[in-house]
């Protein structure tokens, strides 16, 4: 049996794709892993470019079928999913969360996607942050930076977000700035890849923060640090580098990106 959940990228909030969402030999319910295979990842990925349903478990799957299944309208769909949200215990709200990005009509889920940035529990935050097209596409700005800032603060790893480059800008790198020296000046560490959003838009007092990085940081933040002035338009950012270059030549060397800089030694 395939499991089928609504997709549309086009946001129009009609229509199905077939997204196969168990494997023969698969268990019929429970908290079992999916385990999807390549094919059915690549379904996936056709269907909703940027959506990864690979950590899912097959409880959260029927879950979101379920919903979707029951859809009649707009209105009724983002009432039924208020009213589910408001009453489920923890792992039904990270299956709620995780189906954002197959929801039909998707900008009257934002308040949702909102509410579950907003939360404590980790998990939840992941849920809607992690391997998820959905904040990338309907977040504003201002939210988007917010939830980048709560995600370093939280301890959660920014690799997993969709669209961390592309949504990457000048307002987020000067607070990711700030939180950084925040961080110093509390004698607590900073996470290599808050540089991976500064990088771009490092100039003047940012090109300063990156060169203490070079000067003072562990291993992987300086293996950051190259990674992020190597994305840098502003010259000194280049001449920066060529004053480490032992290190800028060892980074390069070893192929080293933004996943491999956090085990860099």
């Amino acid at each position: 049996m395939v499991a089928r959940i609504r997709g549309d990228p086009a946001g129009r909030g009609h229509g199905t794709r077939p997204v196969p969402l168990r494997q023969p030999g698969f268990p019929q319910a429970g908290k079992a892993p999916l385990a999807l295979d390549a094919t059915a990842l690549a379904v996936a990925e056709k269907a909703r470019p940027g959506w990864d349903p690979a950590p899912w478990t097959v409880d959260q799957a029927a879950r979101i079928r379920l919903l979707l299944a029951a859809a009649t309208d707009s209105d009724t769909f983002v009432r039924r999913l208020d009213q589910l949200c408001a009453t489920a215990d923890l792992d039904e709200l990270v299956a709620f969360y995780c189906g954002l990005p197959v929801y039909p009509d998707p900008p009257r889920h934002r308040l949702r996607a909102a509410e579950g940035l907003r939360t404590n529990m980790k998990v939840v935050f992941e849920a809607v942050a992690h391997r998820n097209p959905y904040p990338a596409e309907q977040l504003p700005e201002d939210a988007w930076n917010q939830m980048v800032l709560k995600a370093l603060f939280v301890g959660s790893t920014l690799a997993p977000i969709v669209g961390l480059d592309r949504r990457a800008n000048v307002t987020l790198a000067r607070m990711l700035g700030d939180y950084a020296h925040e961080r110093w000046s509390a004698g607590r560490q900073v996470s290599p890849e808050l540089w991976r959003c500064v990088g771009p838009f490092a100039s003047g007092p940012l090109l300063v923060d990156l060169g203490r990085v070079l000067e003072t940081g562990t291993l992987p933040e300086r293996a950051a640090a190259v990674l992020a002035l190597r994305s840098a338009s502003d010259p000194e950012a280049h001449q920066l580098l060529d004053r480490h270059a032992a290190l800028r030549d060892a980074v390069a060397a070893r192929g080293i990106d933004w996943k491999s800089a956090l085990e860099f030694n």
